[in-house]
This record gives C-alpha cells, structure tokens and sequence, in this order.
C-alpha cells in the first residue's frame, strides 16, 4: 500500500538534508505535540512557553533567516518543517510562523544593527516571544487603513490605537507594531518595537473561538504608549515593509496547508481500511476510493507547486503574485479534502479521537488570514489582467 507521498514519489525531490529536517520536526510533533493536541484543542490552550525553547533548540524559529543565532537554512527546507508542523495542528505552525516569519522577520529585514543583536539572539532560541501587530479589528484586507497612530513627542514616539486576531499576543515579550505616522502632510507606515511591560499596552486573549483553537491569539490596545527613539524600526518606511513579512509567512503556509491534509488524508485512509460498512471494509466501495483517489491527487498537485515554489525562492526567483498562488491552492484544496475525509469518517468524523474536523476548523482560519483567498485570487487577477480590481 502506497502513502500518498509515496504515490507521487515527492521524496526524490528533496536533497538529503531536506528529508532529516523533515523527519526530525515530524519525531518532534510526534513525540511531543500529537499526544496532547486533542486536549489543548477541546480545552482552548496551549504550552507556548514550554514548546517554544524546544522548538528554538531544534532550529526551526526564524530558520530560514542568516545569523544572530538563526541557522540559515533553505526556504524549501523550511516549507517542508512547517508542513510537518501543521500536520500536528495549524496552531503550532502557526506560531512557529508568527515568530520567524513575522516577528524576526521584520527585525531582522528592518531593524538596526543594536535591535538585531538585543532581540534575534533570544527569539531564535524561544526565550523571547514575539507577535506581529498589523490586523486592527475594521481593517484586515486593506491594512493601509489602519487607525493606529503613531506621534512625535519630543524624542519620543507616542501610539495610540489598537491591533486584533494577533497569534501569541497576550504571552509575547515584543510586539512589532506597525502605525501610521505623518510625514509631510502624507501618512506612512511604520514599524515600532513595543516591550509587553511598556505602560499603555495592554494584550487581552480572544476566547471563543472555533479555530485554531490550540493557539493564543489576542487583542492588542495601545494608549498613549510611549517609546523612546530607537523603537522605530528604522529601515521600515511604507505598507511595503510588512507586507514583505506577510509574503514570508505565506510561504510557510504554501506547505503548512498540505501537511494538515496529508494528515487527514492518512487517517482517513486507515479507517476506511478497518471500518466494516455491510460486511466489508469502507475502503473497498468505489465510492470511497473515488474520494480518497480525488484528494490524492489534488494533494499531490499541491505538493509539487509547493516544491516547484521552495525551490525558485531559494534561487531568489519567487514573485509574489506566485506565493499568492500557492497559498490560495494550499489552503482552499487543503480545507476541502478535510471535508471530504469527514464524510468518509461519518459520525466519528466529528470527534476529537480523528484529527479531520480539528484540522477543518483550522483551515477556515488559514484560508483568510495572511490575505483571504478572494484576496489572492485578486491578485492573480491582477497579474493575469494588468488592471487592479480591489475598489
């Protein structure tokens, strides 16, 4: 019996030391994360500052970022870390993408030399937690409208305003903040480190949440906060600069996705092996097998322009209209072969002993945030059309 890995022969694709990352990130999730997840899930928790030093031992917080204690590894070698990742549960991807991708991100392309050395250093180990705060609670696809602002003070800089949906918010040590300041009558975005203890910043969690649920995400509210000079990242002017840290945690995505569906996928055909429908197993009516070959090859299709998309980025070749391509396949084919699994689960398909309608749920929140797919599909639109289509 063939994976559906196997059936597309993807391992030959990757370099030798692309497989040992892989496999040790899957050990890693194996041992450490899959045991409980069910459990952080129904409970709504999540270990963060436990894992998080594991995972900066293991080398995979800001990975694919050069120095200050970052390994510098290839961005394929990455995806393929985050799909194994995600293939425990969106939330530990998730966070693992709010750190490096975002956060770490964001200093390391745009900070000063003396930021890079205070903070990369830590949060590449897991010590420091980090969170990105761009979302604000009437602007998620159209960021440029944010309401937070930011003034001149003397030599200081004073913000005001608020940030939502923001993963590991209320346990971060550091927020990268991003505010409009007025610069010669125009407004410009730019970024600001803002340390949790600064008086004024205040990080409440968000409960009730049906999604990513195995995840700390929070509402970010800024009053009066005051910051001296050197927290402005200074290589930072423009939506251009976070908008590039969005294009690095897409990328993550691309992968992500697809290891919450090969998971899927993999209980889904074991069950159908074992489960006995009218005296024989699920798996042998032609019904099933259409699905199971359906999704197959829908995930195999994904994996391939993932790779395809990893190994242009390593060359330094990847657009961004292409990243939007990839995470808009990733996460739309990801969500719907989760949902067919959960048909042929039937009843226990909605349980937390099979991790399908867990993963489900958390690809709804993938497929909208780093950009919905409408977004995406308006980019590629765009590309395809030289004519802009969102007003």
């Amino acid at each position: 019996m063939l994976t559906v890995a196997e059936l597309f022969s993807t391992d030959a694709l990757l370099t030798a030391e692309e497989r040992e990352i892989r496999d040790t990130v899957a050990a890693f999730t194996e041992r450490r994360v899959r045991p409980h997840i069910a459990e952080w899930f129904e409970a709504g928790v999540f270990p963060v500052r436990e894992i998080a030093p594991e995972l900066g031992k293991m080398g995979v917080l800001g990975m694919h970022l050069d120095g200050y204690g970052c390994p510098g590894l290839p961005a394929t070698a990455y995806g393929l870390a985050c799909a194994e990742l995600e293939a425990a549960d969106s939330g530990l991807r998730s966070l693992v993408s709010v750190q490096g991708s975002l956060a770490m991100t964001a200093i390391h392309s745009f900070g000063s030399e003396e930021q890079k050395q205070q903070w990369l250093p830590d949060m590449a180990a897991g010590q420091t937690l980090g969170c990105f705060g761009l979302t604000e609670p009437d602007f998620g696809s159209n960021p440029g409208g944010m309401r937070t602002r930011a003034r001149r003070d003397g030599d200081d800089w004073v913000l005001n305003g608020s940030k939502m949906w923001i993963t590991n918010g209320s346990v971060a040590d550091i927020a990268v903040v991003w505010a409009q300041v007025e610069v010669d009558g125009r407004n410009r975005v730019r970024g600001f480190l803002v340390p949790a203890e600064t008086p004024g910043f205040t990080a409440r969690e968000m409960k009730g949440k049906l999604s990513l649920r195995a995840s700390i995400t929070a509402e970010l509210d800024l009053d009066e906060v005051r910051l001296p000079a050197d927290a402005v990242l200074p290589g930072a002017a423009g939506l251009a600069a976070p908008l590039s840290c969005l294009g690095e945690a897409r990328f993550g995505i691309i992968f992500g996705a697809l290891g919450a569906a090969r998971d899927c996928l993999t209980a889904t055909i074991e069950y159908s092996r074992t489960r006995e429908v009218f005296d024989k197993p699920l798996a042998a009516y032609q019904l099933t097998q259409a699905k199971l070959a359906d999704m197959a090859l829908e995930w195999g299709k994904g994996q391939l322009l993932a790779l395809h998309l990893g190994r242009l980025k390593d060359r330094g070749a990847l657009t961004s209209e292409q990243v939007s391509a990839g995470k808009l396949n990733s996460s739309r084919e990801a969500l719907a072969i989760a949902r067919e699994c959960r048909t042929i689960l039937g009843a226990n398909g909605i349980t937390l002993d099979y991790p399908v309608l867990r993963h489900a749920n958390n690809l709804e929140s993938v497929l909208t945030y780093e950009g919905t797919a409408e977004v995406h599909q308006l980019v590629l639109g765009k590309a395809l059309t030289d004519t802009a289509a969102f007003r």
